[in-house]
């Protein structure tokens, strides 16, 4: 398994604070310097192969979620504390969990991550209503 990671300007910092703390491979962006979020939303989202997961990060997360959920076979996340990155493994098989760099502190958003890393796909019920959704 991979773990990706890409961030807007806005969520430079908290990436690279991420990145001392896992094994990531960084899809930029690479400075603060002012940038579109889909772009790098797109390029982590074609990157995931099978048990392949993304983090993505934008100022609040909210743009990053929609711009990697238009994507066949992605399902991202927006987490603000360790319980719903659990449950986004859990109950909906997220494969990308995205932070809003504004909104959580560094030390949140490494346990969201540490959370979601490590906690499986429950199937099940879940499984038949991912279905649903994948139609």
């Amino acid at each position: 398994m991979s773990v990706f990671i890409a961030s807007d300007h806005a969520g430079f910092e908290l990436k690279s604070y991420l990145q001392t703390q896992f094994n990531l491979l960084d899809l930029g962006t690479h400075d603060k310097e002012s940038c579109d979020y889909p772009i790098f939303a797109k390029r982590l989202a074609v990157r995931l192969k099978n048990d392949d997961k993304g983090i993505l990060i934008c100022g609040t997360g909210i743009g990053m979620s929609i711009a990697a959920n238009r994507f066949k076979n992605i399902r991202a996340a927006l987490c603000f504390n360790e319980e719903m990155a659990a449950l986004a493994r859990q109950h909906n098989d997220a494969n990308i969990i995205v932070l809003g760099a504004r909104i959580i502190s560094q030390e949140t958003a490494k346990n969201c991550v540490e959370k979601f890393l490590s906690t499986d796909f429950e199937g099940g019920r879940h499984q038949r209503r991912l279905e649903l959704i994948e139609g």
